[in-house]
């Protein structure tokens, strides 16, 4: 066998492995850790139509200056989310903080 027609079916086979693989989409959505009832329900709706279309949802609450001593908020906010958003979705792991940042990361269910 040719190498170059070797080198030519191996391309071409890794080709069609890359357009059968399914891409991953994660959409983010961000809060406060003191956000409104009404603003939280309008995220949780956006995030029910992203995983309903089987996107995953990464949801984080960012702290701005001082707020980073109300982290239990935070944290309390996400679970919250993840609860409201539970039939859709699944989260990953428990919220975790990144300095600034908390977040979450919910998987769409099948």
């Amino acid at each position: 066998m040719d190498y170059q027609k070797f080198l030519y079916e191996q391309k071409k086979k890794q080709k069609e492995i890359k357009q059968k693989s399914a891409k991953i989409v994660i959409k983010e959505i961000r809060l406060g850790p003191q956000t409104d009832e009404h603003d939280f329900e309008f995220k949780c709706n956006h995030a029910i139509k992203f995983l309903q279309e089987g996107c995953k949802v990464k949801v984080d609450v960012f702290f701005k200056g001082r707020s980073i001593v109300y982290k239990d908020q935070g944290e309390l906010i996400l679970l919250k989310f993840a609860q409201a958003v539970e039939e859709y979705g699944k989260p990953e792991q428990l919220p975790k903080l990144e300095g600034k940042r908390m977040m979450i990361v919910i998987n769409p269910k099948k």
